[in-house]
């Protein structure tokens, strides 16, 4: 909170300088927190801040959302592009502000300075506000370091995977929407065998999928499976990798299967996330498994090429060795934390009035002028309650910028005017009951952060070898010996002995 305002926002430029002179934040570090105002005054904050667009807002949006917070907020944004080394060489320099967001939580250099007792750990605040006292255990404890919580998390959808599939092909082939992966197959047969286009020739398949196991299909069969999250605890505290599960080994078989009969696109092991959608929009396919919220997209795409498409979303897919409904979250609905420096935020009393101001962007009316911006402005509400975006060009720039810096994604949506979106964000919702968690990731593993992604390399080539039957399954499950003999056991005793730390 700084005497001198220099102004409300900084440009990209002007952040960048303040960033690697570290100069940003030194006049609030040298103020005396009598200096600072009480809770009732007009706070003036600063909030180091991620642009997920190509520029920052202008001031129409922010000084309304100043009005309902009672503050001046001055934003320095770094773009979203170069976060890693900016947020790094911000830290590493101590040149930050009252608010700084972090959304690389798994960045060594971050979780360093959040054990290093360099931000306020909040998790005995929370409670004092309305709206953060609502953040669910579940969230704190999954945003927590050591079982402290150095923020306040940004809450995300728990789990936004699922099903868009061709409703005009089942209906043309009399078929239903698929409630089980063997009535998933059924119909993927279907698609790729009866002519579901009617046009004579046989030219479509049943999947249409992209070389990703996590936000491609795999990851999300692998839940329909009964497959944990990464990884799961037994009852000793011992971690086992999901890909050493029968669900996992399940979910290859089923993709194998896909493959061997044709029932996917042959190439799905190197096709990329744009033209898997482009294909399915151009009919090349009938299932697509992704983000809910893709169904709208998909539908757009198909404009002018596939009018006649009608998608239908599901769910609530269920198996033979899983009869529980399942989907698997995503970051356990964390995408980082509103963390508040010591260097900034001096005592006890300005880290409250600072929290204060983050429990009211939580308020509907805030949360509605950076989702929709100003009603009249940037939107208005149409006969059936939906709301309509007045002027496409203005929201982009003076409320689209915000939209990140909600700390929750949802939870106060207006009606969505598309009915495939709307039906999206229910099924979202829905899908919260149903999320399963990854129990690491709260916790630490030297191993983990060293040599995770080198040895999940491991695994991911040796499933889609299985998969396209380059190998079989005692060659894969050397794969995952090897794993285990190049560092993987050593990542589970790390993990089993975090997780026992913080029972």
């Amino acid at each position: 909170m700084k005497k001198q305002m220099v102004s409300k926002l900084a440009s990209v430029s002007m952040a960048s300088m303040l960033l690697l002179a570290g100069c940003s934040g030194t006049t609030s570090s040298k103020e005396s927190s009598s200096e600072k105002k009480d809770n009732k005054s007009k706070a003036e904050i600063s909030w180091l801040n991620i642009l997920h667009t190509a520029s920052p807002p202008t001031d129409t949006v922010l000084n309304q959302i100043e009005k309902k917070t009672n503050t001046e907020i001055k934003f320095s944004w770094i773009p979203d592009a170069s976060k890693e080394e900016r947020i790094n060489t911000a830290l590493a320099s101590d040149s930050l502000a009252d608010i700084v967001t972090l959304t690389l939580l798994d960045n060594s250099s971050v979780r360093n300075a959040l054990k290093s007792g360099m931000f306020w750990n909040v998790e005995d605040y929370l409670d004092e506000f309305p709206n953060l006292k609502a953040i669910p255990k579940d969230i704190r404890t999954s945003a927590s370091i050591e079982g402290k919580l150095y923020g306040v998390p940004f809450q995300k959808d728990l789990a936004r995977n699922g099903i868009v599939i061709r409703k005009d092909w089942l209906d043309k082939l009399g078929l239903s929407l698929p409630k089980t992966t063997e009535e998933l197959m059924e119909v993927a047969k279907a698609f790729t065998e009866k002519d579901p286009d009617g046009n004579g020739k046989k030219d479509t398949t049943g999947f249409m999928d992209r070389s990703d196991l996590k936000y491609g299909a795999f990851k999300t069969l692998s839940s329909y499976f009964g497959t944990p999250n990464v990884w799961k605890v037994d009852s000793k505290g011992n971690f086992v990798a999901e890909f050493e599960t029968d669900g996992y080994i399940e979910t290859m078989d089923y993709m194998k299967e896909l493959y061997n009969k044709g029932f996917i696109n042959k190439d799905f092991a190197v096709t990329a996330k744009t033209d898997q959608q482009q294909n399915f929009s151009q009919g090349k396919a009938g299932i697509y498994i992704g983000a809910l919220f893709d169904g709208k997209n998909l539908k757009s795409m198909a404009n002018g090429i596939q009018d006649n498409m009608e998608l239908a979303l599901v769910n609530n897919v269920t198996s033979a060795s899983n009869s529980k409904q399942s989907i698997w979250s995503d970051g356990n609905g964390v995408g980082g934390l509103l963390a508040f420096p010591r260097s900034e935020v001096k005592d006890e009393k300005e880290l409250k009035r600072i929290l204060k101001f983050v429990n009211d962007l939580l308020d509907p009316e805030v949360y509605k002028l950076m989702t929709y911006g100003m009603e009249g402005t940037h939107y208005k509400i149409t006969g059936d309650g939906a709301y309509e975006i007045i002027n496409q060009d203005l929201w982009q720039q003076e409320v689209q910028p915000f939209a990140a810096s909600r700390p929750k994604e949802s939870g106060f949506h207006l009606k969505d005017p598309d009915p495939l979106k709307a039906q999206g964000d229910e099924l979202i919702a829905e899908n919260a009951k149903h999320a399963v968690f990854n129990p690491a990731v709260p916790l630490e593993s030297t191993t983990y952060t060293t040599q995770g992604s080198e040895l999940q390399k491991i695994i991911t080539d040796a499933t889609y070898q299985y998969i396209l039957g380059e190998i079989k399954l005692e060659d894969f499950k050397k794969a995952v010996k090897n794993w285990n003999e190049q560092g993987g056991k050593t990542i589970k005793e790390e993990y089993k002995k975090a997780y026992k730390a913080v029972k």
